[in-house]
This record gives C-alpha cells, sequence and structure tokens, in this order.
C-alpha cells in the first residue's frame, strides 16, 4: 500500500514536473518569435517596407546585409559604439567594484544616509536630467563628443553599487582581519583575497555595463544630434526609420542591422550566463 502511494506520489511529481517545462517552452517560443521574424525579415530580397502582409520573403537575398556594409555608415557607428561601450566597461566596472568594498568593509561617519541617498537617487530615471547634463557638456564642447557620452555613462557608476555590495557582504570579514593581521594593506587584500572570490559578480558588473551603453539611444541622440559620424547604432539605425524611408529599402536594412547588433552581446550573455545567476543569487564562500 506505502509502495502504490509513494509511486502515485512520483508519477504526480513527474506529471507536474513535465507540465512545468512545457509551459516554459511555450513562453519561450513565443518570446522568439519575434526574434526570428527580424531574422526572416533580414533576409528578404523584395523591397516593400513594412507594407508587406505576408512574412516569409518571396525572395531570399543577401543584399540587405551587402548594402548595410558598403552604403551606409554601420561599420562606423558600430565602431563607435563599441568604443563607448568598452571603455564605459572597463571605468564603470572599477568604480562599482571600489565603490561596493568600501561600503561591505569599511565603517566611516554617513555611510549609511550616504548609501540611502545614493540608493533613492538610482531610483530616478536618467532622462529627467537629460537637458540640465547636455547643457553642462556643451559649456565645457563635449556634445557632438563621444567622450561626452562615455562621461554620461560612467559618471552615475557609484549609484549601482547594491548588488555588489550584498555579494561582497557574503564573504567572511575573518578573511580580511587575518590578511591584515599577516600585514596585509586594504590594498592587497581587495586586489588578492576578495576579487579572486567574487569572479561571479566581476562578470555581472561587466555584463550590465557592457549592456547600457551598447543599446541605449535617448541620451546618445540627444548628445551626439547633428553628427552622423559619431552616431551610436541605436541612433543611426533609428535615422532610418523616418517617414522618408519608412516604407522603402531602409527597412530590411534596418533588420539586418539589428540582427548583427545582437550577436555580440548575445554570444558574450551566453558565454557568461552561469556566473550572471551566480552574481545575482549566490553567494562567494560555502561551507
Amino acid at each position: 500500500m506505502e509502495k502504490r502511494k509513494f509511486r502515485s506520489k512520483k508519477a504526480a511529481e513527474k506529471a507536474s514536473l513535465i507540465a512545468i517545462y512545457a509551459i516554459l517552452i511555450i513562453i519561450s517560443l513565443i518570446w522568439l518569435i519575434p526574434f526570428l521574424m527580424l531574422i526572416i525579415l533580414s533576409f528578404r530580397g523584395e523591397q516593400v517596407g513594412m507594407s508587406a502582409d505576408y512574412l516569409f520573403p518571396k525572395e531570399w537575398s543577401f543584399d540587405n546585409y551587402i548594402k548595410l556594409f558598403t552604403e551606409t555608415k554601420f561599420l562606423t557607428w558600430y565602431g563607435n559604439t563599441l568604443l563607448v561601450s568598452v571603455v564605459v566597461t572597463i571605468f564603470q566596472t572599477i568604480i562599482v567594484l571600489m565603490t561596493s568594498y568600501a561600503l561591505s568593509r569599511l565603517r566611516f561617519k554617513m555611510r549609511k544616509p550616504l548609501m540611502n541617498i545614493m540608493l533613492i537617487l538610482g531610483m530616478f530615471p536618467g532622462f529627467l536630467s537629460m537637458t540640465a547634463v547636455y547643457f553642462v557638456l556643451k559649456e565645457i564642447n563635449l556634445t557632438q563628443n563621444l567622450l561626452g557620452l562615455m562621461l554620461v555613462f560612467t559618471a552615475s557608476s557609484a549609484m549601482q553599487y547594491y548588488i555588489c555590495k550584498g555579494f561582497f557582504d557574503t564573504i567572511p570579514k575573518s578573511l580580511d582581519e587575518a590578511a591584515r593581521i599577516d600585514g596585509a594593506s586594504r590594498h592587497t587584500v581587495f586586489l588578492k583575497i576578495i576579487l579572486p572570490l567574487a569572479k561571479p559578480i566581476i562578470i555581472y558588473t561587466i555584463l550590465t555595463a557592457f549592456i547600457a551603453p551598447w543599446g541605449e539611444y535617448m541620451f546618445s541622440s540627444f548628445i551626439m544630434l547633428g553628427d552622423p559620424d559619431k552616431f551610436t547604432v541605436a541612433v543611426g539605425m533609428k535615422s532610418w526609420l523616418d517617414n522618408s524611408t519608412l516604407a522603402s529599402e531602409y527597412f530590411t536594412v534596418f533588420c539586418a542591422a539589428a540582427v548583427i547588433v545582437s550577436i555580440p552581446i548575445t554570444a558574450l550573455f551566453i558565454w557568461l550566463q552561469r556566473y550572471y545567476v551566480e552574481g545575482v543569487t549566490g553567494g562567494s564562500v560555502k561551507g
């Protein structure tokens, strides 16, 4: 009797697990539909813009990709975006890690009020300060300049401390104390003890720092307005979809560009996904 109950319970659990996986698969397929449509449209040979009433191309072609690299400034925009993203990623990662370590390990006056102020300020969307930031950059001649864009993305890096600090809090302070007793400085403790244990959160910080400028549009369009050679990919691609070209050839070129833009960040995320999840959910030292 007990064996029968146990078997029925196991069968119910298995059926429940199969149902959950089936639901997740269906949700994933629905989520992937827009991306599949984007890829399909990027290979459409006929130039009918968004006015087509069918999905699958009547003529498959690589012409959109050829035109993208030979007749547009896409490579320039791509290089601008890559440069901004890499520089911002380096500086933002350094600032976030140092700020998080200081707030996690050091105890100083006004520490908690400072953390609360940064947390509250971080809740406000950045575009609220867009006009003020633009005029500040204009006064120092950094509009239509990639350096100004890098400065905007890097300036508020310290306010993103909370996830990284939470990870550092899971690292036992006894490690710091033991190293300090042996004569290690704070600098040595941070570089040689804490950072080797913080690989997941470092990867998470790098990914989030890279993603933000890679696909950002509002600040980039505001700061780079009027100079097509300084556009990022988001601003440049949006310029194709104005009223005069929306129904013409640039729609399928836009789709091809979107596919190219998505490849690096998708590959990077898949490659580092395990560390990304550990950085958000896991601790550093177990046992």
